[in-house]
């Protein structure tokens, strides 16, 4: 309640406003600024309820960056600041978006091409056939998804390893709600060891508050994340097998092999660019998605020889199916946000918590908000503000931002994609029933995170 009352403070009162950090409007106390609060909020009620409108999260919060924006060039045409001033303030929004996008659009290009090459299906296909128990499969899902998030994002390795739930589980109600359960806490968790796992991560490392080996300090942290709640949880799953099946044997098609080991290396490339030659990381994934385009001409031009159009590749086919609503999803919160920091809310909004609760507590609350709200624009809203904090705290947060979504179904991608996918065997009240012990997986690893990194 207490944060409650000083956000609304902060939102509502401009004396709140301290001095440090970065320049802007400061006109939260005007009918105009508060406006565009108000449009955010309504655009970001249409994104919480996709599940239901089924309208794709990226069209409200692009209207509302737009509305925003506007609204902060007449802001600022009111106060009388420079049109170069305003420019600078909308084209560190266009950089930050243009670096992270094009980092992602990368990174689901080659998770894109591995899974036309069938290697995920390879991998669903070997699971099915070797006929684990229920239990083995849920300890088996959940550390592959564990570690698979760590390179590919939650979504992406939730929905790969929740296929092999449903396929597995068909005949088994309570396994595919409770294995999934499972999935999104250990896609959620995977993502906040590794500047590769999770969008929220990504942004720390590429905003220079950690160094890229920094962030495997929070593999302890985050296995305990996981642990807890899948070492409770696993007493609950049916000790009995699945119906046997007669599945045959997935083959990877040409190259898919090579796809992985050339992912892996782009990723090494990305690490190198930012920390050998202080280059910003997406040009190193750049350089990787060009090996990728070679690659794939080489594969068109063997095929062509060979006459077998089955194996066919091209390019920018993966690119054209990359996540394109994530993407423009991520634009609209940048610009969004980036327009109500601009015009002062950020900096008061960093006053209430920060300076009001103390670092410690306000990292803990994104994690909590970030189960309701998505952790994106909560990340992005807290690298705005300007805060001053040490490694330990970037850490947290990182951890908190990334983890906390597992509380709710509705807290992470994951959740919501796999609710989607699971034939109503998963839903937000099947989750719920395991929020205790998730909870208790994310006190756990705040307090193991201290313990170690503190």
């Amino acid at each position: 309640m207490k944060f409650v009352v000083l956000a609304l403070l902060a939102l509502l009162l401009p004396q709140f406003a301290f001095a440090e950090g970065f320049q802007n409007l400061d006109m939260t106390g005007t009918e105009r600024g508060i406006y565009t609060v108000l449009i955010f909020l309504i655009a970001y009620g249409f994104v919480m309820t996709e599940e239901f409108t089924h309208m794709r999260k990226s069209k409200p919060v692009i209207l509302a960056a737009g509305i925003i924006w506007a609204h902060a060039a007449i802001l600022a045409q009111e106060k009388g600041v420079p049109t170069h001033e305003m420019h600078l303030a909308f084209e560190h929004d266009v950089k930050e978006y243009a670096e992270l996008m094009l980092f992602l659009l990368v990174a689901m290009t080659y998770i894109n091409s591995m899974a036309e090459r069938n290697v995920f299906e390879a991998l669903r296909s070997w699971l099915v056939r070797k006929q684990f128990g229920y239990r083995q499969l849920f300890l088996i899902t959940g550390i592959i998804t564990f570690f698979l998030s760590a390179v590919a994002d939650n979504l992406t390795a939730a929905l790969l390893v929740g296929a092999v739930v449903m396929a597995v589980g068909a005949d088994n109600e309570k396994f595919v709600s409770i294995g999934f359960v499972n999935l999104v806490i250990a896609a959620n968790a995977g993502g906040a060891f590794c500047p590769f796992g999770d969008i929220t991560t990504l942004m720390v490392w590429q905003a220079e508050y950690a160094e890229f080996f920094d962030f495997f300090n929070l593999f302890i942290p985050s296995v305990v994340n996981y642990a807890v709640p899948a070492s409770i949880m696993y007493w609950a799953v049916p000790n009995e097998h699945p119906v046997a099946t007669t599945e045959e044997a997935v083959q990877v098609k040409k190259g898919g092999l090579i796809i992985c080991f050339m992912f892996l290396m782009t990723i090494a490339s990305a690490v190198s660019f930012k920390q050998v030659l202080h280059l910003p990381p997406f040009m190193g994934m750049m350089t990787g998605l060009s090996a990728l385009m070679l690659f794939g001409y080489y594969l068109k031009m063997k095929v062509r020889v060979e006459g077998n159009d089955e194996d066919g590749f091209n390019i920018f086919n993966k690119v054209m199916h990359a996540e394109w609503d994530t993407l423009l999803f991520f634009f609209g919160v940048v610009f969004a946000v980036g327009g109500l920091g601009y015009i002062g809310y950020l900096e008061l909004l960093s006053g209430a918590m920060y300076e009001g609760l103390g670092a410690t507590t306000s990292n803990i609350l994104v994690g909590l908000i970030s189960a309701i709200v998505d952790n994106i624009p909560v990340m992005f809203a807290v690298l705005n503000m300007g805060v001053d904090m040490d490694l330990y705290q970037w850490l947290l947060v990182t951890l908190t931002a990334g983890v906390g979504g597992s509380l709710l179904s509705v807290g992470s991608a994951a959740g919501v994609a796999l609710m989607g996918a699971s034939n109503h065997k998963y839903t937000f009240f099947s989750h719920l029933k395991w929020t205790p012990a998730i909870a208790a997986g994310y006190a756990g690893s705040i307090f193991v995170h201290y313990l170690i990194n503190g």
